[in-house]
């Protein structure tokens, strides 16, 4: 064969090749935005009521109390009791019970007892505020009042622990268009939106098809351990299995705060979310007096293997949520991204390798690793005998805590070292999409924001929605709030704070799955 005939048949493979590649991305079939029917932005009204009504709660100061056994729990005592005052119509209406003391339960009865009941989750503990404790007596000071005519936040002699706030963590402000303070995005606003959608519900004579439940923690934020999976196991022994269960998770992101090259609204369910593994290794050396150190003391050797778990990190993978995602979005990446997704078969590699280049990406397609503390001895001129890495690792669902834990064994092979196990948890399952409880988020996003791209996520931080898998295969993660890269920013951060349109957008979207479901 002739070397022009040789490079010809070269060329047509090449020319073929690249050929199937651009027909197989002029014809995937990226999924195109759902818009809803009436093609009708839907604007909810927010009643002056509903906003005093949440302002009021997020006044009361639950910080999470994460040692049970010494906590004060007179902050949460007032909340239950507050609900109580606030919403009377619920409380005549439903079955309500107290778990662990301090875990709410709703129970709203449904027409039809063979129908799965459906289940609300939210938690009313908060996160703590740097420099912020409460005064002896008083559980927290008025800073800011609504002006009943302006409806604009009137400033009063301000106190010096929360400079960063442009109004104190628990004033519930209510100015510029928006509610602030601790809680109004995690998570007091899910919950009162909940309860502003039952209790206009009830107002208006609605009866649910199936039991409707709400499960209210109070320890969300150290774990969920008196509080979530309590009250699951409690739904267990009643033997409940649930239609859906609904809890935070995904938002609504602002078009390019996720991926800048999307200039749409996304929605992002979550219907799984990543394990938790912290691990402590004890690294052995020599020590002695810093006048004499050895060549490789036990911190430089924690901090070689500090060097291997940071690099040599567990390989990156497309599961089947990210997958989706991928297939959902890409009609509005660039040509070269959807060239890759359409054509996984071949560039597989190449989209992992774009992913890992972004922290936000990277931690959706891998066990991610994060050392966070080191510890050597506790005087400068005294060498440790013995130097201590601590490392968290989020896990991807289709990873497990033992495989991380080998992972990482492998990686200290030739050192002393002591592995113990801080905490751990198991990634959860995947939930479908092909459920009513995901199909109905769709429809009411659609509603909300005829433009957002609705997709599967996986969530990466941890949920009580985890515990609630021992009752229900379909466990939905999203939160029908629109935020912006800043917005986003602001949760467990100074100027916690939530817009008025978002809220009243929050109530009507529960108020429709309760209605239509």
């Amino acid at each position: 064969m002739s070397l022009k005939k040789l490079l010809m048949i070269i060329l047509t493979i090449i020319f073929v090749f690249i050929l199937v590649l651009l027909i197989r991305t002029f014809t995937y079939p990226f999924p195109k935005a759902e818009v809803a029917e009436t093609g009708e932005v839907v604007r909810p009204d927010l009643s002056e009521e509903s906003i005093i009504r949440f302002a009021g709660g997020i006044k009361i100061p639950t910080i999470n109390q994460d040692a049970y056994d010494v906590a004060d729990y007179r902050a949460f005592d007032e909340f239950k009791t507050y609900l109580i005052q606030v919403y009377p119509e619920i409380y005549k209406t439903m079955d309500t019970m107290t778990i662990n003391g301090h875990g709410l339960v709703l129970h709203w009865k449904g027409q039809d007892a063979g129908l799965k009941p459906l289940l609300f989750l939210s938690h009313y503990d908060v996160v703590p505020v740097i420099g912020y404790e409460p005064e002896e007596g008083k559980r927290t000071p008025d800073i800011y009042k609504l002006e009943e005519e302006s409806g604009s936040a009137v400033e009063e002699p301000i106190s010096t622990y929360q400079e960063e706030w442009t109004y104190p963590p628990f004033s519930g402000a209510v100015a510029n268009g928006k509610v602030y303070g601790r809680g109004t995005l995690d998570m007091k606003n899910m919950l009162f939106s909940l309860l502003e959608a039952a209790d206009t519900l009830i107002k208006e004579g609605f009866k649910p098809k199936q039991d409707i439940w709400f499960a209210f923690g109070f320890d969300e934020e150290s774990g969920g351990i008196k509080g979530a999976i309590e009250i699951a196991s409690y739904f267990k022994e009643q033997n409940l299995t649930f239609d859906a269960v609904f809890d935070e998770g995904g938002i609504i992101s602002a078009p390019g705060s996720t991926i800048e090259s999307i200039q749409k609204p996304m929605a992002l369910v979550g219907v799984g979310e990543k394990g938790l593994l912290t691990l402590r290794i004890k690294v052995k050396g020599m020590g002695g007096h810093s006048s004499m150190p050895p060549v490789k003391s036990s911190l430089v050797l924690a901090a070689e293997i500090i060097e291997k778990i940071n690099t040599h990190q567990m390989p990156a993978e497309l599961i089947d949520p990210i997958a989706s995602f991928l297939d959902r979005t890409g009609s509005e990446m660039g040509f070269f991204s959807r060239l890759a997704i359409a054509n996984r078969w071949l560039m597989k590699p190449l989209l992992l390798s774009t992913f890992g280049k972004s922290p936000a990406s990277n931690a959706l397609i891998r066990t991610t690793t994060a050392v966070t503390m080191a510890k050597g001895s506790d005087a400068p001129n005294v060498i440790a005998s013995v130097a201590e890495v601590t490392a968290n690792f989020r896990i991807l669902p289709g990873n497990t805590v033992e495989q991380v834990i080998n992972h990482v064994t492998a990686l200290c092979e030739g050192y002393e070292v002591e592995i113990d196990v801080v905490s751990a948890r198991e990634p959860s399952g995947l939930s479908p999409e092909n459920s009513r409880g995901f199909e109905i988020i769709k429809e009411i996003v659609s509603k909300l924001y005829p433009d957002a791209i609705v997709s599967s996520y996986i969530t990466i931080g941890g949920t009580d929605a985890y515990k609630y898998q021992i009752v229900s295969d379909n466990i939905y993660r999203f939160m029908p709030v629109y935020l912006n890269r800043y917005e986003q920013q602001t949760i467990h951060n100074e100027n916690e704070h939530i817009t008025l349109d978002n809220y009243g957008k929050m109530i009507w979207y529960f108020k429709e799955i309760m209605r239509n479901y």
